[in-house]
């Protein structure tokens, strides 16, 4: 891959508990790291699979291998949130990473 085609700005998020101030417990979403990333639509097959199982709204990122993003986080992009579902490490070589998201609904 062309380290160019890695040209949009993802921020992922982990979740917190945080105690409010009247004594219960929320949870929120920090930012962890923001990192250049190849930002796709799916398409043909892929698409068409999803959409069977109502995840149409879904995207893949492709991003630089980084130790300690995992599914529980979410990622941030365009302002949009997106649910972290699959992450792959292509080829097991390290270099990059192939990570699906579903889109949040703005009702969550």
């Amino acid at each position: 891959m062309k380290i160019g085609a890695l040209k949009h700005r993802i921020t992922f998020q982990t979740i917190e508990s945080e105690t409010n101030k009247n004594g219960f417990e929320t949870e929120i979403y920090k930012d962890y790291k923001t990192l250049w990333a190849k930002v796709t639509n799916l398409h043909g097959k892929e698409y068409f699979e999803a959409a069977a199982i109502q995840k149409e709204k879904t995207v893949k990122f492709i991003i630089r291998a980084t130790a300690g993003i995992d599914e529980t986080m979410r990622i941030i992009f365009q302002g949009r949130a997106y649910n972290i579902t699959f992450i792959d490490n292509i080829k097991y070589e390290n270099k990059y990473m192939e990570i699906k998201a579903l889109e949040v609904d703005d009702n969550g």
